[in-house]
């Protein structure tokens, strides 16, 4: 991935992709796309960012800290800092999209 510093784990392969939409000295914007059951694998941002999604849909975010369900709605952001481990499951019966923003 363009933005994480992580290598690809099994649960990556298929269903998920992902596409460098911008980048400069201060800022990277990458479009992801979660396929029902796929998953991002576990990675760690090095940077802040905020995730804008563009379909709704419920994801399984794992962490240290064990496992959350959240709701995601279309033009509902959300912001994380950098650092946390984590990997994201798409748990809905449809595609899921986000656009994620990386201040660097």
């Amino acid at each position: 991935m363009p933005n994480i510093g992580s290598v690809v784990t099994p649960e990556q392969i298929g269903g998920y992709s992902y596409e460098l939409l911008d980048e400069s000295g201060d800022h990277r914007v990458t479009r992801h796309r979660l396929e029902p059951g796929a998953a991002t694998g576990w990675h760690r941002h090095d940077h802040p960012y905020v995730v804008v999604p563009i379909t709704a849909g419920s994801v399984t975010i794992s962490s240290a800290d064990g496992e959350t369900q959240f709701e995601m709605g279309p033009s509902e952001p959300y912001s994380r800092p950098e650092g946390i481990e984590h990997s994201i499951r798409n748990t809905s019966p449809r595609t899921i999209v986000f656009v994620e923003v990386e201040y660097l």
